[in-house]
């Protein structure tokens, strides 16, 4: 089961983390992304969009 993990600083500057696991939720945020940055993701690389990364692991 692919696992999609999104990390983001808070506004108190603590790194929150984010494992989104249902398969639904990581299609509709694959709709936000551009192509590359989906590509980028389905091989596994970490890929930053504006100041949240984001990483897909199989």
């Amino acid at each position: 089961m692919p696992l999609l993990i999104r990390r983001f600083k808070l506004t108190s500057g603590m790194m929150q983390e984010e494992r989104i696991d249902d398969p639904d939720r990581i299609e509709r945020y694959f709709k936000l992304f551009e192509k590359d940055d989906v590509k980028k993701l389905e091989t596994g690389v970490k890929v930053f969009i504006e100041k949240d990364e984001w990483q897909l692991l199989p």
